[in-house]
C-alpha cells in the first residue's frame, strides 16, 4: 500500500499523472467553468450580479462555443468562477476551473503546472502615478510607497529594472487590482506598478481619470493567454485552433478595438490603449512562448 502510494507520489512530481480530458469532462456534464478575474482591466472585470465580460471573457465565449460544436452538444452551460492573482493557477490544476480568462502571464515557472493557449495580448508593464505627482520615471520612487497586486510580478520586475539599483521604495498590497489601485487613489501608495492595460482600465474607471496618468520606462513585455490544464493536448488545440481562425478572420481585431478603443461598460468610458505592435506580431505569428522568449536579446 505505502509503496504504491510513493509510486503515485513520484508520478505526479515528475508529471506522469495526466491531466483529466477536458473534452471528455465538458461532454459529459453539458458544462464548464471558465475562470475569470473582477477587476483586470478590459481583459476580464466583473459588472456585479454573476456578470463579467471583457476581451478575454469574450474570446472564451466563442471559443466555447467552438468547443460545443465540436462536441456536438445542444448546450453549453457556462460557469463564471472568479479567481484572483493567487488561487488561479492552483483551481486549473486542480479542475476546479477548465479555462481561466483573466489577465495571466504566460511564463516559465508558471508553465511547470499549467498549459496556455496561444498568446492572445502582449502586456507592457508601466506605472500609474496621480497626474500632479511629479513622478515621471523609477528613479522618482526613492523612498515611496508602490502599490502592487498579491500574487503578480510587477514589484519584482521594478526592482530588476536597470533604472531602480539604488532606488528604495515601500511595497503595499492589495488583495486584488481594484484594491491596488485604492491604495494608490487614497493617497496610501504613490504609483502602481501592473500591467498597462490594467492600469488604463482601472484609471478609465475612475471618479476623475484626468487625475492620473501612465509614466516610465517599460518594466517588462509580457505575452498574456488563456490559461488550461497541462498534459490535455486535445483541449488546447481546440482552443488554439479556434483562437488562431480568430486572429485569421480579424475577429481578435474587432474584438480588441471594442474593449480597448471604444466605450465599455458600465460607465462607458474608454480605456483607450491601441493594440501595441507586440500584440499585433501575436496575431500575425500565433504562437505560446513564455514570457522569456520575449526577454532575449
Amino acid at each position: 500500500m505505502k509503496k504504491s502510494v510513493l509510486v503515485l507520489a513520484l508520478a505526479a512530481a515528475t508529471g506522469l499523472v495526466h491531466a483529466e480530458d477536458t473534452l471528455k469532462k465538458i461532454k459529459d456534464s453539458g458544462a464548464v467553468t471558465m475562470g475569470v478575474r473582477e477587476s483586470s482591466g478590459a481583459l476580464s472585470y466583473t459588472l456585479g450580479d454573476g456578470k463579467y465580460v471583457g476581451y478575454h471573457v469574450e474570446i472564451c465565449q466563442k471559443v466555447l462555443a467552438d468547443v460545443q460544436k465540436q462536441l456536438g452538444l445542444a448546450k453549453l452551460d457556462i460557469k463564471y468562477q472568479p479567481v484572483t492573482s493567487q488561487n488561479r493557477v492552483p483551481l486549473v490544476q486542480n479542475g476546479t476551473v477548465d479555462i481561466e480568462c483573466g489577465s495571466t502571464t504566460n511564463n516559465a515557472s508558471r508553465g511547470k503546472d499549467v498549459a496556455f493557449a496561444v498568446t492572445t495580448y502582449v502586456e507592457e508593464v508601466r506605472i500609474a502615478v496621480k497626474a500632479n505627482s511629479g513622478i515621471t520615471s523609477i528613479a522618482q520612487l526613492n523612498g515611496k510607497n508602490v502599490a502592487t497586486t498579491t500574487g503578480t510580478t510587477s514589484v519584482q520586475l521594478l526592482r530588476k529594472h536597470e533604472r531602480a539599483a539604488n532606488v528604495d521604495f515601500k511595497e503595499v498590497f492589495g488583495k486584488d487590482h481594484a484594491d491596488s489601485f485604492l491604495l494608490l487613489e487614497s493617497g496610501r501608495a504613490d504609483a502602481f506598478v501592473m500591467d498597462g492595460q490594467i492600469l488604463a482600465g482601472n484609471i478609465a474607471k475612475s471618479k476623475s481619470p484626468a487625475d492620473y496618468k501612465i509614466v516610465g520606462e517599460v518594466l517588462s513585455v509580457e505575452p498574456i493567454a488563456i490559461m488550461i490544464r497541462k498534459d490535455d493536448p486535445a483541449f488546447k488545440k481546440s482552443v488554439d485552433d479556434s483562437i488562431k481562425a480568430m486572429m485569421k478572420s480579424g475577429e481578435i481585431a474587432k474584438l480588441y478595438d471594442k474593449w480597448f478603443m471604444q466605450p465599455i461598460p458600465p460607465a462607458n468610458t474608454k480605456v483607450n490603449l491601441p493594440a501595441s505592435e507586440a500584440t499585433k506580431a501575436a496575431w500575425a505569428n500565433p504562437n505560446d512562448k513564455p514570457v522569456e522568449e520575449y526577454a532575449k536579446k
